[in-house]
């Protein structure tokens, strides 16, 4: 801005130097954006017009919906620093903005992208930014972090923000915002350079609320607030009803992972039709106000915008879900031309001294010009090092034909053969030992296959290279010395053997290395034929290297069509800046200079890069003729070229761009021009060419006659191109390309335009094709590989009806072009470079131009930018990688992030899946520097590209969603169904366990109604029989009870508590004991005293604030009258500590249970009947809702037999319980089974196992058991701790071969994984296979599921999990796509009986249907604890009707899905055995596009995405799904887990993830049964307390 009422063509000239100093600074990064506009300013502030005024700022539509991310606030005309840099490109125009290449500049580009760019301006949108936790920021420095700073930018405007208005922090207004009122929103996180905005009035929407005023400051000190600031201030979260999202809960406080319920959790008492929405919606649906929750809102609004295209209807199949199949939009352009006719070049002319081969023309100059210089070779400063001449060429190259033939093996063997392969690996730098190789190799008739010189074993692409020797049968390399020198060694000394390469014999050809030939030794020199003269690498778009087989007669023809075309003559000095072992550096400075009697002067990479104006030296000072360069060396000359004053091009009769046909070459031809035009360069010498390794050279430019016109240039629309048809751009100058020709067919050849994709047919003359050429100077084969070569080499094109135009082959050239007038060739793409989204072609090379127009200069390298496509999702989904400046702060990077998406989506009309930015260098390299764009496809496929910046937009461009399902009014009765499923042969889907049997006589236990009469019948009876034994960490028994010890223990608790007054029968007592014996004694007591026992986890003494508030809520809503505990919990009770979380003067009486008197109470209480309930069992689900439910003394008692008969219990028995006692089956096991049955039970608390992982298993197999029960965390802590150490265990004597039976407890879908890796892990310490299984229980039944001794083995089976989504169950083979393996989840308990049930209808389901679980057993709980005792609520739980079928029994709904399945297994009775299979909770699973998700199924597939994610968890917020991802490798993984977890999401549910959270080990809290907490997780995301590493609001 500074100087634009600056001539700064009339400054003096020390001004104009110091000026083109400091341009020179910025494009070197040697000074910042910034501070080069500070100087600049102050070098120009005396010269600047003093009538100079600011034009007012446009104003900003308050609350445009905008389309697109945050842009740039540009004041006037243009954003300070994009105008600035414009201008001074456009007057410099030697100067660049960025580092060296620029291949892809353009103006006009530049411009088209500005104004696309403003014209997203009226249009605002906030893009969220992401959020990273300090240390994951990569390279930034600290200040460029959070808190948001007063001051824009530079230090002499500190006074602008109070110019503003009142002071105000964000916060004040993100909060304002957040509770209803209209003001702009924002998150305090991103603002980190913006000033803090006035909190502006609301105002109606057509008004136009001006920005803040301008501060009255010389304009060019000021520049504006960040841009991302300035967005998030305009843009506007329209609030529902004043309020925002309605479901976010308010109460959040800190908690650990160990957690068992919110503070804020709910009581059960409601029914399942509220569902968790309402649970979530306390405190008024006023949301937290966080800066999370506004970012999501952000993102929301983003995501409100419509997308393009609209997504149309279309009938969805009721089996299968399909993909959107895009309609095809009636206005895209189709060619109209008519059928191209083959163009044809001129005859190749004969000439009488043309020789018959190569090597004779070699020859005939070694022998009669041996002093004419053939190459001169520079060293690394530019200066010549050598020149070797014909001479010498020729009788080193004889030399080392005849070693290779004759000197290599011993005396009688020969090593090589004639049409044997050789690899060449020589360095850029030494293009004399090359050349006597390869012209040492044609004289031996040996094939040269020239390669780059790997430099480590693990180079970008290094095992390709070994796939190309590998098919070329490469047995031998010929190096030089000092290659061989700086190859990598083994510590032996020997060759490194590289990554995928053949075993390799290196030869040195070194002169003094090489035997002179006897006198009567001539080499054979046969006239050309069709053998392979030489191999030429090349590589893929995925990244394959082949070698392009050249025969004899092609090579020679080749160099016969080059010098017709470039009309080279003898004696000519050629000046080569290409890589010599391929491509027009091999064709035109190796063989075609060598045939032709030329001097070529050989300027290697490292030269350049040092000096990037050696090239033009060389040519001024030998006179040079011809020069063959590519863009990137006229970029580099040009920008060099202020340091030369005196060059001189006039000799140069032909200058040859070999990248011409880059679509972006045009600009850099017109500015090298530009510049060297005052130094002798002609215009009509520029002559850009097209090359492809198959077809060798396709097309050039002939040198033009000085004064004739230029040729034309075509400017094409990319729409049209983007549809595969040539329409001139008239519109939209945005959209426009401009292409310059690359000259005529070559001398003798046939070309023609085929069709890129299916079979070969001729295009239209309007229609982008592929270049097919007929020429006998062409590839012949990809060599070894007979299948590929087909489709490439011997293609024959065929006409509109399919029938071929003639018999002769054509070889496909990967080049994309057209036809222009006066056969004038143009090439707009490469087919390696086409990206094909939707149906549209895009070319990598455009893209990569249109994102280096967006002002990268202070956020990314020029030249180090990568496009590439993956394909998600049944389409290919355009990713761009660009290399980042290590100056370049969190918020310029993510602007030009997201102005780069706007500027794609504007020009190219397609949207971005990914933008990432790497550090700088990390990118993999070419040989010659530019980016392995395979490699970094598979980097980022494989996670491990480590970006440090990340911008995922799957909602943009993924276009082919299903439609969402609408669910229909079921239309059709229950009873209907089911008289449909009797029709079609299926049977209701019901199972049952075996009959309980009658009470037999000789068990006197089955007399005791009640577990106390069975206690002390046991103690008279059997007294010192040991029922429990409690191991500590160290496998010591610390405890034990036999039945009369555990009878006398009760007794004095029962006194304990009949003594106390206040205490009455009936009343609910708290349990608060770590897992033990005195657990189980006190809850005999309380039988014994006629209380009701509440078993509650004690708190953790190092995070009462987390655990506390549970005890807390469980003995309040339990109404508890007295809490036992022993003394140390009482003084925790008691602790200060603990008065900072609860108010602890309020706890009921509480008894020290640890050194009670010696008393019997005076009566044992026996209940009037078996109805009255025994006690309560509180739990707290994952969904974070608290239930205690009531257990009667009748349902202990069925339970405890049903589990006697299932596991075959009895006295003499030992089982050991590794599972956590306060509810459901683990406190069924620990305190009442042994009792019932009278086996022993060896108690292991699961928390020793932390300190000593082997406690368990060594305890199996010390005490011999036969039945085990554990939990999944305990199964996971062995799987994970004690996986590589089975071989120590072996050695300490653990054997496991004597366990029968190991049940895991839980209320879940049986985790299958984890069961099998324990059990493939244990059975080399003897676990049988068949050991391990599940047991299954919910809140209305403890056990309704447990693998006995007896029934079949559990059974497996596979579903569909997309007809999981439509609630169906579609069974299918292993391993189909999309399969889910479920097993069984344990044999049915005796007297239980399950049906499946549609949960809406309430009608019974048939086999095979997927539903809810219905129970009916002896044993259901009674119903839930309600304080109120809403009886209406759980009857619906507890005493349910089915709505048809049988409509007397009375269910208990479980709350799960699941389905019952008749096996061909027969169960004990003989009968056929009908397995249950269960799928999930149906309070957890999502509803998302109107289909039914299960949490786990998605956390399942995120898991596997990279090995870098641990635990992980997903929950849904305002229909936005978010994946909390743990990672477990370093933090710079971070990022690159988002794109994996967003394809893994899309691929296999077809769903897109929202936003991606990724935190450390142990941030997802998991309750003591394994189970993930994600109603706590959620919570904590949405308060902002988990600390993440990284969040990622995908757009």
């Amino acid at each position: 801005m500074a100087e634009r009422g600056v001539d700064v063509s009339a400054l003096p000239q020390e001004v104009r130097e110091q000026l083109a100093e400091l341009d020179l600074e910025l494009s070197e990064g040697d000074i910042t954006q910034k501070g080069y506009e500070k100087k600049r300013a102050k070098v120009l502030a005396p010269y600047l017009t003093q009538t100079q005024n600011l034009a007012p700022p446009p104003a900003y539509d308050a609350q445009s919906p905008g389309p697109s991310s945050a842009s740039a606030p540009e004041p006037g005309p243009s954003n300070s620093s994009s105008s600035s840099s414009r201008h001074r490109r456009t007057r410099h125009p030697h100067r660049s903005s960025g580092t060296r290449d620029e291949r892809y500049r353009s103006d006009i580009h530049t411009e088209a992208v500005q104004a696309a760019l403003a014209k997203h301006k009226e249009e605002k949108m906030a893009l969220p930014m992401p959020t990273k936790r300090r240390s994951a920021y990569v390279q930034s420095p600290v200040d460029n972090c959070t808190p948001p700073d007063s001051s824009s930018s530079s230090d002499d405007e500190a006074v602008s923000s109070e110019s503003t208005g009142p002071q105000q922090s964000p916060d004040t207004w993100i909060n304002s915002s957040l509770h209803g009122s209209s003001t702009s929103s924002s998150a305090s996180s991103t603002l980190s350079h913006g000033e803090s905005r006035p909190t502006q009035a609301p105002q109606p929407q057509s008004q136009q609320v001006p920005p803040p005023p301008t501060p009255a400051h010389p304009p060019h000190s000021h520049s504006q607030p960040s841009a991302l600031a300035e967005a998030f201030a305009q843009a506007r979260i329209d609030p529902v009803g004043g309020v925002g999202p309605p479901d976010v809960p308010s109460q959040a406080q800190a908690r650990g992972s160990r957690v068992d319920l919110p503070p804020n959790a709910v009581v059960r008492g409601m029914s399942r039709g509220q569902s968790r929405s309402s649970m979530m919606e306390t405190a008024d649906g006023v949301p937290v106000s966080s800066r999370v929750s506004t970012k999501i809102q952000q993102l929301l609004n983003t995501l409100k915008r419509p997308k393009r295209p609209p997504l149309s209807e279309y009938f969805m199949d009721d089996q299968e879900e399909i993909v959107e199949v895009p309609q095809a939009d009636p206005n895209t352009p189709k060619p109209e031309g008519r059928q191209i006719i083959p163009v044809k070049g001129e005859p190749l002319g004969v000439v009488s001294n043309w020789p018959p081969a190569l090597q004779a023309a070699l020859a005939r100059w070694g022998a009669t010009q041996g002093k004419s210089p053939a190459l001169t070779a520079l060293d690394i400063t530019g200066k010549p090092l050598y020149t070797l001449t014909f001479g010498k060429l020729w009788s080193r190259s004889v030399k080392l034909a005849y070693t290779l033939l004759n000197k290599l093996g011993t005396k009688n063997e020969q090593i090589l053969k004639p049409g044997d392969r050789v690899a060449l690996v020589y360095p850029n730098s030494d293009p004399g030992m090359f050349w006597v190789a390869f012209y040492g190799c044609l004289l031996a008739e040996v094939i040269p296959v020239p390669i780059e010189v790997p430099l480590s074993r693990k180079d970008a692409g290094s095992s390709q290279v070994g796939f190309l020797l590998g098919s070329c049968g490469v047995g031998l390399a010929l190096t030089s010395e000092i290659c061989l020198k700086g190859l990598p060694k083994t510590p032996t000394g020997e060759i490194l053997q590289f990554k995928g390469w053949p075993r390799l014999k290196w030869v040195v050809t070194d002169s003094k290395y090489l035997t002179k030939p006897s006198k009567d030794w001539q080499p054979h020199i046969p006239t050309a034929n069709t053998d392979t003269a030489y191999i030429e690498y090349k590589a893929s778009k995925e990244g394959t290297v082949m070698g392009v087989a050249v025969s004899k007669v092609a090579m020679l023809t080749h160099c016969q069509a080059l010098s017709q075309a470039c009309n080279y003559c003898e004696g000519e000095t050629l000046v080569n800046v290409l890589d010599f072992k391929k491509d027009m550096g091999l064709w035109h400075g190796v063989l075609t200079s060598v045939m032709n009697r030329i001097h070529t002067i050989s300027v290697p990479y490292a030269v350049m890069k040092a000096c990037p104006l050696s090239w033009v030296q060389r040519v001024h000072i030998h006179k040079a003729r011809v020069a063959l360069v590519k863009c990137r060396d006229l970029h580099w000359a040009m920008m060099a070229h202020r340091d030369q004053r005196d060059t001189s091009l006039a000799s140069l009769r032909m200058l040859i761009v070999a990248d011409g046909a880059n679509p972006w070459s045009v600009s850099s031809c017109d500015a090298f021009l530009n510049v060297f035009q005052a130094h002798g360069l002609k215009p009509e010498v520029i002559c850009p060419c097209a090359t492809s390794p198959e077809a060798m050279t396709v097309a050039i430019r002939r040198p033009g006659v000085p004064g004739a016109p230029l040729p034309a240039r075509a400017i094409l629309s990319m729409t049209g191109l983007s549809h595969g048809v040539i329409r001139v751009n008239t519109e939209d100058k945005n959209s426009a390309l401009t292409v310059q020709d690359v000259g005529h067919v070559m001398p003798g050849a046939l070309m023609c335009i085929v069709k890129p994709d299916g079979p070969p047919m001729l295009c239209k003359t309007d229609e982008i094709g592929e270049i097919v050429v007929n020429s006998r100077a062409g590839g012949n084969m990809y060599y070894g590989l007979h299948g590929v070569t087909k489709n490439t080499f011997e293609v024959i094109p065929v006409n509109a009806s399919g029938t071929p135009i003639g018999e002769i082959p054509f070889v496909r050239s990967g080049l994309l072009g057209f036809v222009g007038p006066g056969s004038l060739i143009f090439v707009v793409g490469k087919n390696e470079g086409l990206l094909l989204v939707s149906g549209r072609r895009h070319n990598a090379d455009d893209l990569v131009a249109t994102a280096l127009a967006v002002e990268p200069v202070k956020t990314v390298y020029r030249g180090r930018i990568a496009v590439f496509s993956v394909t998600v999702f049944y389409d290919e989904r355009i990713v761009i990688v660009a290399e980042q400046r290590p100056d370049a702060s969190e918020e310029d990077s993510f602007q030009w992030m997201s102005r780069v998406l706007q500027a794609i989506d504007s020009i190219h009309q397609v949207g971005l899946y990914c933008l990432a930015l790497v550090p700088a260098n990390t990118l993999p390299k070419t040989p010659l520097g530019g980016i392995h764009i395979s490699d970094t496809k598979q980097l980022f496929l494989e996670g491990a590209l480590h970006p440090c910046n990340i911008l995922m937009c799957p909602h943009t461009c993924v276009t082919n969603m299903p439609k969402p399902r609408q669910k229909q009014p079921v239309g059709v009765g229950p009873a209907s169904i089911m008289v449909g499923n009797l029709v079609a042969g299926k049977r209701i889907a019901q199972a049952a366990g075996r009959d309980l049997g009658l009470i037999e006589d000789q068990d006197l236990v089955r007399k005791h109604q009640f577990l106390t009469e069975a206690l002390q019948w046991r103690a008279q009876t059997d007294p010192d029989h040991t029922l429990y034994v409690l191991l500590n960490a160290k496998g010591v028994a610390v405890c034990t009870a036999t039945c009369v010890q555990l009878h006398k223990r009760a007794e004095k608790i029962a006194a304990a508590l009949m003594e106390r007054s206040g205490i009455n029968i009936g009343e609910n007592v708290v349990l608060l004991y770590p897992p033990g014996i005195d657990l189980i004694a006190a809850f005999y007591g309380c039988l014994y005293a006629g209380c009701i026992p509440v078993t509650v986890r004690p708190p953790h003494p190092q995070n009462l604030s987390a655990t506390l508030p549970t005890v807390r809520m469980i003995i309040d809503v339990s109404k508890a009258a007295c809490i036992l505990t022993t003394q140390v919990l009482t003084k925790i009770l008691r602790s200060k500590e603990a008065a900072a979380t609860v108010n602890i003067k309020t706890w009921p009486i509480i008894i020290d249970t640890d050194d009670l008197p010696r008393k019997r109470p005076p009566t044992i209480y026996k209940p009037p009947n078996a109805e009255m309930i025994a006690y309560l069992d509180f739990s707290v689900s994952t969904t974070g809702m608290l239930t205690g439910v009531k257990i009667s003394h009748a349902a202990v008692s069925a339970l405890c037999r049903s589990i006697k008969l299932q596991c075959e219990l009895y006295s003499s028995r030992q089982i050991t319980i590794c599972l956590d006692p306060y509810c459901g089956l683990g406190f069924v096991l620990w305190c009442l089974a042994s009792v019932y049955s009278g086996h022993q039970s060896i108690l292991i608390p699961p928390m020793e196992l932390e300190s000593s992982l082997t406690l368990w298993l060594g305890t199996l197999s010390q005490y011999r058991i036969r039945d085990t029960f554990c939990s999944y965390s305990v199964m996971e802590l062995c799987t994970k701790g004690l996986g590589g150490q089975t071989d120590m265990l072996k050695a300490r004597g653990v054997n496991l071969s004597c366990v029968r039976s190991c049940v895991v407890v839980a209320e879940e879908r049986p985790r299958l994984a984890l069961t099998h890796s324990f059990s493939k892990l244990f059975k080399d310490l003897g676990l049988s296979m068949r050991a391990v299984s599940t047991a299954f229980g919910s809140r209305v039944n403890l056990a309704i599921c447990l693998q006995g001794t007896t029934g079949p083995d559990p059974s497996t089976v596979y579903v569909d999990m997309k007809s999981l989504r439509h609630d169906r169950v579609r069974l299918v083979e292993r391993g189909a796509p999309q399969s889910l393996p479920l097993v069984e989840s344990g044999t049915i308990l005796p007297g239980v009986r399950v049906i499946i049930v549609n949960p809406e209808t309430r009608g019974p389901l048939g086999d095979s249907h997927l539903g809810e679980i219905w129970v009916n057993s002896p044993h259901n709980a009674t119903g839930y604890y309600t304080i109120y005792g809403e009886e209406n609520l759980q009857a619906d739980h507890f005493n349910t009707k089915l709505s048809f079928g049988d409509p007397q029994t009375l269910w208990a709904r479980t709350g799960y899905l699941g389905f019952v399945k008749r096996t061909e297994l027969t169960d004990s009775s003989g009968d056929r055995h009908d397995a249950l299979f269960v799928v999930g909770s149906l309070d957890e699973t999502l509803e998302l596009r109107g289909l039914r998700y299960h949490p786990i199924d998605i956390e399942t597939s995120v898991s596997r995405a990279h090995r870098s994610i641990g635990e992980s968890a997903v929950f849904t917020w305002t229909n936005l799904l978010v994946v909390v991802a743990e990672l477990c490798g370093s933090e710079q993984d971070a990022l690159d887990l988002v794109p994996l977890v967003t394809n893994v999401v899309l691929e296999e549910h077809h769903l897109i993830v929202g936003v991606v959270v990724i935190v450390d080990p142990g941030v997802i809290p998991i309750n003591s049964r394994g189970e993930k907490q994600r109603m706590h997780l959620r919570d904590s995301f949405l308060a902002d307390q988990l600390d993440p590493i990284y969040v990622a609001y995908n757009m």
